[in-house]
Protein backbone atom coordinates (compact mmCIF):
# COMPACT_ATOMS: atom_id res chain seq x y z
CA UNK A 1 0.00 0.00 0.00
CA UNK A 2 1.48 3.39 -1.35
CA UNK A 3 1.90 6.55 1.35
CA UNK A 4 -1.24 8.44 0.08
CA UNK A 5 -3.56 5.17 0.31
CA UNK A 6 -2.29 4.40 4.26
CA UNK A 7 -3.25 7.79 5.38
CA UNK A 8 -6.37 7.86 3.26
CA UNK A 9 -6.74 4.43 4.96
CA UNK A 10 -5.57 5.86 8.62
CA UNK A 11 -7.91 8.67 8.65
CA UNK A 12 -10.97 7.07 8.12
CA UNK A 13 -10.15 4.59 10.67
CA UNK A 14 -9.72 7.19 12.81
CA UNK A 15 -13.10 8.47 12.54
CA UNK A 16 -14.82 5.40 12.49
CA UNK A 17 -13.31 4.73 15.95
CA UNK A 18 -14.12 8.60 17.25
CA UNK A 19 -16.86 9.55 15.47
CA UNK A 20 -16.15 12.35 14.39
CA UNK A 21 -16.70 13.73 10.73
CA UNK A 22 -13.78 13.91 8.39
CA UNK A 23 -13.81 17.38 6.26
CA UNK A 24 -11.84 17.97 3.21
CA UNK A 25 -10.31 21.82 3.57
CA UNK A 26 -10.92 23.10 0.08
CA UNK A 27 -10.42 26.46 1.40
CA UNK A 28 -7.23 27.40 -0.27
CA UNK A 29 -6.06 25.12 -2.97
CA UNK A 30 -2.80 24.81 -3.42
CA UNK A 31 -0.66 21.86 -4.43
CA UNK A 32 0.75 21.63 -0.96
CA UNK A 33 -1.27 18.87 1.34
CA UNK A 34 -2.63 20.43 3.97
CA UNK A 35 -4.00 18.47 7.43
CA UNK A 36 -7.27 17.38 7.31
CA UNK A 37 -9.72 19.69 9.23
CA UNK A 38 -12.49 17.92 11.64
CA UNK A 39 -14.51 19.91 13.61
CA UNK A 40 -17.14 19.15 15.80
CA UNK A 41 -20.54 21.87 15.51
CA UNK A 42 -21.39 23.26 19.28
CA UNK A 43 -24.11 26.09 19.43
CA UNK A 44 -22.77 29.06 21.45
CA UNK A 45 -23.23 32.77 21.68
CA UNK A 46 -20.24 34.39 20.52
CA UNK A 47 -19.02 37.68 21.80
CA UNK A 48 -18.39 40.16 19.12
CA UNK A 49 -14.78 40.69 17.46
CA UNK A 50 -13.77 43.96 18.82
CA UNK A 51 -10.49 46.27 17.74
CA UNK A 52 -8.43 44.04 20.06
CA UNK A 53 -9.23 40.41 21.64
CA UNK A 54 -11.95 40.80 24.44
CA UNK A 55 -10.99 40.97 27.97
CA UNK A 56 -11.81 37.82 29.79
CA UNK A 57 -13.57 39.74 32.80
CA UNK A 58 -16.66 41.33 32.22
CA UNK A 59 -15.55 44.78 33.90
CA UNK A 60 -14.66 47.45 31.26
CA UNK A 61 -13.15 49.13 34.70
CA UNK A 62 -10.93 46.26 35.66
CA UNK A 63 -9.03 46.13 32.15
CA UNK A 64 -8.33 50.17 32.43
CA UNK A 65 -6.97 49.87 36.05
CA UNK A 66 -4.81 46.55 34.40
CA UNK A 67 -3.66 48.92 31.52
CA UNK A 68 -2.92 52.25 33.89
CA UNK A 69 -0.47 50.37 36.32
CA UNK A 70 1.99 51.05 33.62
CA UNK A 71 1.34 54.74 33.04
CA UNK A 72 3.28 57.55 33.99
CA UNK A 73 0.59 59.96 34.76
CA UNK A 74 -1.20 61.03 37.87
CA UNK A 75 -4.56 59.83 37.48
CA UNK A 76 -7.80 60.50 40.09
CA UNK A 77 -9.95 57.51 40.85
CA UNK A 78 -7.82 55.48 38.46
CA UNK A 79 -8.49 56.88 35.18
CA UNK A 80 -9.13 61.05 35.40
CA UNK A 81 -6.20 63.64 34.73
CA UNK A 82 -7.41 66.54 37.47
CA UNK A 83 -7.26 69.62 36.10
CA UNK A 84 -8.59 71.45 39.10
CA UNK A 85 -10.91 69.96 42.09
CA UNK A 86 -14.57 69.92 40.75
CA UNK A 87 -17.56 67.60 39.82
CA UNK A 88 -17.46 67.26 36.48
CA UNK A 89 -21.63 67.11 36.49
CA UNK A 90 -22.03 70.05 39.12
CA UNK A 91 -19.40 72.55 37.45
CA UNK A 92 -20.12 75.94 35.29
CA UNK A 93 -18.49 76.21 31.62
CA UNK A 94 -17.10 72.61 31.66
CA UNK A 95 -20.07 71.34 29.15
CA UNK A 96 -19.36 71.61 25.37
CA UNK A 97 -21.67 73.71 24.09
CA UNK A 98 -24.87 73.04 21.89
CA UNK A 99 -24.86 74.67 18.28
CA UNK A 100 -28.67 76.89 17.46
CA UNK A 101 -29.50 72.99 15.74
CA UNK A 102 -29.40 71.46 19.10
CA UNK A 103 -26.39 69.26 18.03
CA UNK A 104 -23.23 69.52 20.81
CA UNK A 105 -20.43 69.14 18.28
CA UNK A 106 -16.73 68.19 20.27
CA UNK A 107 -14.53 68.54 17.77
CA UNK A 108 -11.20 66.39 17.87
CA UNK A 109 -7.76 64.93 16.32
CA UNK A 110 -6.33 61.60 16.13
CA UNK A 111 -2.69 60.34 16.73
CA UNK A 112 -1.08 59.67 13.77
CA UNK A 113 0.32 56.76 15.23
CA UNK A 114 -3.19 55.08 14.49
CA UNK A 115 -3.58 52.45 12.36
CA UNK A 116 -6.97 51.39 10.38
CA UNK A 117 -8.34 49.30 12.83
CA UNK A 118 -7.45 51.66 15.62
CA UNK A 119 -9.84 54.76 13.42
CA UNK A 120 -12.28 51.89 12.86
CA UNK A 121 -12.79 51.52 16.86
CA UNK A 122 -12.56 54.45 17.87
CA UNK A 123 -15.28 55.87 15.23
CA UNK A 124 -17.32 52.99 16.21
CA UNK A 125 -17.06 53.90 19.52
CA UNK A 126 -18.31 57.61 18.94
CA UNK A 127 -21.06 56.35 16.41
CA UNK A 128 -23.10 54.96 19.08
CA UNK A 129 -22.98 58.85 21.34
CA UNK A 130 -24.51 59.98 17.53
CA UNK A 131 -26.80 57.77 17.58
CA UNK A 132 -28.08 57.62 20.50
CA UNK A 133 -27.96 61.26 21.80
CA UNK A 134 -27.29 64.87 20.32
CA UNK A 135 -23.43 64.34 20.36
CA UNK A 136 -21.34 64.73 17.26
CA UNK A 137 -17.82 64.10 17.41
CA UNK A 138 -16.33 66.11 14.21
CA UNK A 139 -13.43 66.44 13.15
CA UNK A 140 -11.27 69.51 14.29
CA UNK A 141 -10.77 72.52 11.96
CA UNK A 142 -9.13 75.89 13.69
CA UNK A 143 -11.75 75.29 16.85
CA UNK A 144 -9.68 75.94 19.84
CA UNK A 145 -11.21 73.55 22.22
CA UNK A 146 -10.92 69.84 21.41
CA UNK A 147 -10.16 66.35 22.02
CA UNK A 148 -7.04 65.21 20.99
CA UNK A 149 -7.43 61.52 20.97
CA UNK A 150 -3.84 59.74 21.46
CA UNK A 151 -2.14 56.81 22.10
CA UNK A 152 -0.25 57.84 25.21
CA UNK A 153 0.56 55.12 28.52
CA UNK A 154 -2.92 54.34 29.27
CA UNK A 155 -6.48 54.54 29.02
CA UNK A 156 -7.40 58.53 30.93
CA UNK A 157 -8.87 60.95 29.97
CA UNK A 158 -9.70 64.85 32.00
CA UNK A 159 -13.72 65.26 32.71
CA UNK A 160 -15.45 67.73 30.66
CA UNK A 161 -13.98 70.66 28.84
CA UNK A 162 -11.10 71.92 30.23
CA UNK A 163 -10.20 74.36 27.16
CA UNK A 164 -7.52 73.94 24.61
CA UNK A 165 -6.24 70.86 23.23
CA UNK A 166 -7.15 68.06 26.34
CA UNK A 167 -5.97 64.47 25.78
CA UNK A 168 -7.99 61.25 25.62
CA UNK A 169 -5.53 58.91 26.46
CA UNK A 170 -6.60 55.36 24.23
CA UNK A 171 -3.20 53.54 24.46
CA UNK A 172 -2.81 51.47 21.35
CA UNK A 173 -1.74 48.26 23.35
CA UNK A 174 -4.35 47.66 25.69
CA UNK A 175 -7.57 50.41 25.33
CA UNK A 176 -9.19 49.04 21.87
CA UNK A 177 -12.25 48.75 23.60
CA UNK A 178 -15.54 49.89 22.46
CA UNK A 179 -16.42 50.05 26.39
CA UNK A 180 -12.70 51.15 27.15
CA UNK A 181 -13.02 54.25 24.44
CA UNK A 182 -16.50 55.43 25.30
CA UNK A 183 -15.69 55.62 29.28
CA UNK A 184 -13.32 57.85 28.58
CA UNK A 185 -15.29 59.79 26.11
CA UNK A 186 -17.70 60.35 28.84
CA UNK A 187 -15.11 61.65 31.37
CA UNK A 188 -14.31 64.31 28.35
CA UNK A 189 -18.20 64.82 28.31
CA UNK A 190 -18.33 66.01 32.13
CA UNK A 191 -19.20 62.62 33.96
CA UNK A 192 -17.58 60.98 36.74
CA UNK A 193 -17.38 57.68 38.18
CA UNK A 194 -21.32 56.45 38.87
CA UNK A 195 -19.85 54.76 42.72
CA UNK A 196 -18.82 59.08 43.34
CA UNK A 197 -22.35 60.06 43.44
CA UNK A 198 -23.31 61.77 46.58
CA UNK A 199 -26.10 59.35 46.71
CA UNK A 200 -24.29 55.87 46.43
CA UNK A 201 -24.27 55.41 49.69
CA UNK A 202 -28.46 54.30 49.15
CA UNK A 203 -26.98 51.68 46.40
CA UNK A 204 -23.94 50.48 47.49
CA UNK A 205 -21.85 49.76 50.39
CA UNK A 206 -18.26 50.90 50.47
CA UNK A 207 -16.25 47.82 52.12
CA UNK A 208 -13.52 50.14 53.38
CA UNK A 209 -11.34 47.30 55.28
CA UNK A 210 -10.77 46.05 51.59
CA UNK A 211 -9.22 49.12 50.11
CA UNK A 212 -5.29 49.86 51.32
CA UNK A 213 -5.17 53.81 52.69
CA UNK A 214 -3.77 54.58 49.48
CA UNK A 215 -6.47 53.83 47.20
CA UNK A 216 -9.18 55.14 49.26
CA UNK A 217 -9.41 58.16 48.01
CA UNK A 218 -10.20 56.96 44.34
CA UNK A 219 -13.64 56.02 46.90
CA UNK A 220 -14.75 59.41 47.19
CA UNK A 221 -18.03 60.80 47.08
CA UNK A 222 -18.92 64.03 45.78
CA UNK A 223 -21.85 65.16 48.25
CA UNK A 224 -22.63 68.17 46.16
CA UNK A 225 -22.97 66.38 42.83
CA UNK A 226 -25.65 66.96 40.33
CA UNK A 227 -27.31 63.44 39.70
CA UNK A 228 -29.63 64.94 37.16
CA UNK A 229 -33.13 63.48 38.72
CA UNK A 230 -31.86 60.11 37.60
CA UNK A 231 -31.61 56.22 39.05
CA UNK A 232 -28.02 55.68 40.22
CA UNK A 233 -27.25 52.48 37.04
CA UNK A 234 -25.28 49.65 38.30
CA UNK A 235 -24.82 48.95 34.21
CA UNK A 236 -23.63 52.50 33.65
CA UNK A 237 -20.46 51.81 31.39
CA UNK A 238 -18.82 54.96 34.39
CA UNK A 239 -19.09 52.49 36.90
CA UNK A 240 -16.51 50.85 39.09
CA UNK A 241 -16.25 46.86 39.23
CA UNK A 242 -17.05 44.99 42.66
CA UNK A 243 -13.58 43.82 43.34
CA UNK A 244 -11.65 47.28 41.94
CA UNK A 245 -8.53 47.82 43.94
CA UNK A 246 -9.36 45.16 46.47
CA UNK A 247 -6.51 44.49 48.56
CA UNK A 248 -8.21 40.94 49.26
CA UNK A 249 -8.43 38.27 46.96
CA UNK A 250 -12.22 37.14 46.22
CA UNK A 251 -13.51 40.12 48.64
CA UNK A 252 -15.60 43.20 46.77
CA UNK A 253 -15.03 46.77 47.32
CA UNK A 254 -18.17 47.48 46.17
CA UNK A 255 -21.18 45.69 47.37
CA UNK A 256 -25.01 46.92 45.75
CA UNK A 257 -27.53 47.00 48.60
CA UNK A 258 -30.11 45.86 49.69
CA UNK A 259 -29.23 43.06 47.02
CA UNK A 260 -25.64 42.04 47.09
CA UNK A 261 -26.27 39.92 43.66
CA UNK A 262 -27.06 42.37 41.63
CA UNK A 263 -24.29 42.32 38.82
CA UNK A 264 -22.28 45.79 38.54
CA UNK A 265 -20.16 47.08 35.73
CA UNK A 266 -20.01 45.68 32.23
CA UNK A 267 -17.97 45.75 28.78
CA UNK A 268 -20.46 46.63 26.25
CA UNK A 269 -20.65 50.02 26.47
CA UNK A 270 -23.35 53.15 27.26
CA UNK A 271 -26.03 52.07 28.94
CA UNK A 272 -29.65 53.39 28.73
CA UNK A 273 -29.10 55.28 31.92
CA UNK A 274 -25.74 56.43 30.60
CA UNK A 275 -27.58 57.88 27.40
CA UNK A 276 -30.83 59.34 29.39
CA UNK A 277 -27.56 61.62 31.50
CA UNK A 278 -26.17 62.58 28.46
CA UNK A 279 -29.28 63.64 26.50
CA UNK A 280 -30.31 65.86 30.06
CA UNK A 281 -27.15 67.17 30.91
CA UNK A 282 -26.85 69.03 27.92
CA UNK A 283 -30.52 69.25 26.77
CA UNK A 284 -30.69 66.62 23.92
CA UNK A 285 -34.11 66.37 22.26
CA UNK A 286 -33.87 62.58 21.42
CA UNK A 287 -35.59 59.28 21.32
CA UNK A 288 -33.46 56.26 21.57
CA UNK A 289 -33.25 52.90 23.14
CA UNK A 290 -30.32 50.37 23.69
CA UNK A 291 -31.38 46.63 23.75
CA UNK A 292 -29.04 44.52 25.00
CA UNK A 293 -30.45 41.38 26.28
CA UNK A 294 -30.42 37.56 23.86
CA UNK A 295 -33.39 38.09 22.82
CA UNK A 296 -36.50 40.79 22.95
CA UNK A 297 -39.00 42.77 21.49
CA UNK A 298 -39.68 46.67 20.03
CA UNK A 299 -42.53 48.31 18.98
CA UNK A 300 -43.72 52.43 18.05
CA UNK A 301 -44.87 54.09 21.03
CA UNK A 302 -48.99 53.44 21.30
CA UNK A 303 -49.12 49.94 19.66
CA UNK A 304 -51.80 48.71 18.28
CA UNK A 305 -53.41 52.42 19.08
CA UNK A 306 -52.00 55.00 16.28
CA UNK A 307 -48.45 56.44 16.66
CA UNK A 308 -48.06 60.17 17.24
CA UNK A 309 -46.86 63.29 14.49
CA UNK A 310 -43.42 63.83 13.84
CA UNK A 311 -41.08 60.92 15.57
CA UNK A 312 -37.86 60.42 15.13
CA UNK A 313 -36.73 57.35 17.07
CA UNK A 314 -33.90 54.89 17.30
CA UNK A 315 -33.62 51.24 18.74
CA UNK A 316 -30.24 50.00 19.08
CA UNK A 317 -30.04 46.29 19.19
CA UNK A 318 -26.37 45.57 20.48
CA UNK A 319 -26.16 41.70 21.95
CA UNK A 320 -23.02 39.44 22.58
CA UNK A 321 -23.71 37.36 19.60
CA UNK A 322 -22.11 37.30 16.29
CA UNK A 323 -25.50 38.32 14.67
CA UNK A 324 -29.20 39.26 15.03
CA UNK A 325 -32.10 37.95 13.84
CA UNK A 326 -35.02 40.50 13.30
CA UNK A 327 -38.69 39.85 12.77
CA UNK A 328 -41.74 41.76 12.51
CA UNK A 329 -44.84 40.58 13.62
CA UNK A 330 -47.08 43.62 12.91
CA UNK A 331 -46.51 46.75 10.42
CA UNK A 332 -48.89 49.60 9.67
CA UNK A 333 -47.32 52.72 8.49
CA UNK A 334 -49.16 55.25 6.70
CA UNK A 335 -47.81 54.67 2.94
CA UNK A 336 -46.66 57.53 0.62
CA UNK A 337 -44.78 57.89 -2.34
CA UNK A 338 -41.47 56.38 -1.78
CA UNK A 339 -41.96 56.17 1.71
CA UNK A 340 -41.04 60.11 2.10
CA UNK A 341 -43.79 60.34 4.99
CA UNK A 342 -43.83 57.49 7.45
CA UNK A 343 -41.28 54.97 7.75
CA UNK A 344 -39.25 52.02 9.58
CA UNK A 345 -35.25 51.63 8.10
CA UNK A 346 -32.59 49.26 9.22
CA UNK A 347 -29.13 49.41 9.43
CA UNK A 348 -26.33 46.88 9.51
CA UNK A 349 -24.41 48.34 12.37
CA UNK A 350 -24.29 51.04 15.07
CA UNK A 351 -25.00 54.49 13.12
CA UNK A 352 -26.92 55.70 10.10
CA UNK A 353 -24.01 55.47 8.13
CA UNK A 354 -23.76 51.77 8.38
CA UNK A 355 -25.13 49.86 5.41
CA UNK A 356 -28.52 49.45 5.11
CA UNK A 357 -30.48 46.27 5.79
CA UNK A 358 -33.56 47.15 5.05
CA UNK A 359 -34.42 51.09 3.03
CA UNK A 360 -37.30 53.28 4.03
CA UNK A 361 -40.68 51.24 4.23
CA UNK A 362 -44.20 51.26 4.94
CA UNK A 363 -47.87 50.41 3.92
CA UNK A 364 -49.21 47.79 5.67
CA UNK A 365 -46.98 44.59 4.39
CA UNK A 366 -45.06 42.84 6.66
CA UNK A 367 -41.31 43.14 5.77
CA UNK A 368 -38.90 40.14 5.36
CA UNK A 369 -37.08 39.11 8.29
CA UNK A 370 -33.30 40.26 8.61
CA UNK A 371 -30.21 38.92 9.86
CA UNK A 372 -27.47 40.96 10.77
CA UNK A 373 -23.27 40.74 10.08
CA UNK A 374 -22.56 41.53 13.08
CA UNK A 375 -23.70 41.80 17.37
CA UNK A 376 -25.41 45.32 16.31
CA UNK A 377 -28.69 46.45 14.20
CA UNK A 378 -30.43 50.07 14.52
CA UNK A 379 -33.94 50.53 13.80
CA UNK A 380 -35.25 53.81 12.44
CA UNK A 381 -38.37 55.25 12.89
CA UNK A 382 -39.93 58.14 11.26
CA UNK A 383 -43.06 60.09 10.89
CA UNK A 384 -44.07 63.25 9.29
CA UNK A 385 -47.06 65.70 10.40
CA UNK A 386 -49.95 63.78 8.58
CA UNK A 387 -51.93 60.73 8.83
CA UNK A 388 -51.11 58.03 11.22
CA UNK A 389 -51.40 54.33 11.75
CA UNK A 390 -50.88 51.51 14.46
CA UNK A 391 -47.26 50.85 13.69
CA UNK A 392 -45.22 48.03 14.09
CA UNK A 393 -43.84 45.27 16.81
CA UNK A 394 -40.92 43.13 16.18
CA UNK A 395 -38.63 40.84 17.83
CA UNK A 396 -35.23 39.98 17.90
CA UNK A 397 -33.12 37.19 18.52
CA UNK A 398 -29.26 36.47 19.41
CA UNK A 399 -28.53 34.01 15.82
CA UNK A 400 -25.86 31.02 17.56
CA UNK A 401 -23.03 30.30 15.35
CA UNK A 402 -20.91 27.18 14.97
CA UNK A 403 -17.42 27.02 16.30
CA UNK A 404 -14.77 25.01 14.28
CA UNK A 405 -12.31 22.36 16.34
CA UNK A 406 -9.28 20.95 14.48
CA UNK A 407 -7.55 18.17 14.94
CA UNK A 408 -4.42 17.44 13.11
CA UNK A 409 -2.97 13.88 12.16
Amino acid sequence: MDLKRFLVFAAFLLHATLGFPVQENHENSTTTTEPTEVTTQEDIYESPSPTETEPEDDIIFNKILEVNKGSSQYLQEGDIAPQRTRSAINCRHCTWPQSSDGIVRVPYVLDPTYEESHIKGIHDAMAEFETLTCINFVKRKTERDYISIKSADGCWSNYGKVGGGQTVSVMKGGCMWKGIIQHELDHALGFLHEHSRSDRDKHVKIMWEYISPADRPDFKKFENSNNLGLPYDYASVMHYGPYTFSNTTGKATIVPIPDGSVHIGQRQGLSNLDVAKINKLYNCNCCSTILDAPSGSLRSANHPRNYSDNTNCVWLIRTRSRKISLHFQAFELQKTRGCQGDYVKVYDGSSKSSAVLMDKTCGSKIPNGLVSSSNLILVEFVTDGADTASGFQATFTSVRTQRKRSIHY
